[in-house]
């Protein structure tokens, strides 16, 4: 019906691109995670943590025209898809799609208080859980934030197992200030963690 899906060899769908409107947010979950908007400005750069079908990517570079995207991804494989098949750009002065380990990326000292805004959502091709989600990845991801700023994680709903312990540990590092959005019909949750002065 005209929406190309990106699967990683699985069911699970990874992402989605409307033929039509190729830097349109097709899912609703990645709707979800541009609800930072409601709160902040856009900031000077953005990071994201596994490409998918690069919708939030494209979204960013697109519609944010005075912020950096830098979108990190595991697979070479998958930055050339997204390129040949999801309307990807090539790398410019605004955008870098780069092949490394989201770990590493965030927990290097060059990010350190680098980026506005830290989206995450990262899932491997059996989609059991978060592939990065230790307090540790989450500690890292608060340092690389720049204050006044956000975390954005796509979560599996409150019945799967990986939902709560990720929670606790987003709060945790977060001192409390967490806000879950509303389940969307897939059942993924975004939660939001503000980090810096009151937004």
């Amino acid at each position: 019906d005209g929406v190309r899906y990106l699967h990683f060899g699985s069911p699970w769908i990874q992402g989605a691109m409307r033929l039509r409107r190729p830097f349109d947010l097709e899912l609703d979950y990645v709707r979800h995670m541009m609800a930072w908007l409601l709160f902040m400005a856009p900031p000077a750069r953005v990071l994201q943590l596994g490409l998918g079908a690069a919708a939030l990517t494209k979204w960013c570079w697109r519609h944010l025209p005075g912020t950096e995207t830098v979108a990190v991804e595991a697979s070479p494989a998958v930055i050339a898809a997204c390129r040949q098949w999801f309307a990807l750009p090539h790398d410019d002065d605004r955008l870098e799609a780069g092949h490394a380990d989201a770990g590493e990326n965030v927990a290097s000292p060059r990010a350190r208080g680098r980026y506005g805004v830290v989206q995450v959502a990262l899932y491997d091709r059996e989609a059991r859980g978060p592939v990065r989600e230790s307090s540790a990845f989450y500690r890292d991801c608060r340092r690389a934030i720049a204050e006044p700023g956000m975390l954005v994680v796509n979560l599996f709903g409150s019945d799967h197992s990986s939902f709560e312990r990720n929670r606790i540990r987003i709060d945790e590092v977060f001192g409390g200030r967490v806000l879950v959005l509303p389940p969307v019909e897939a059942g993924n949750l975004i939660v939001l963690a503000f980090a810096g002065p009151p937004l």
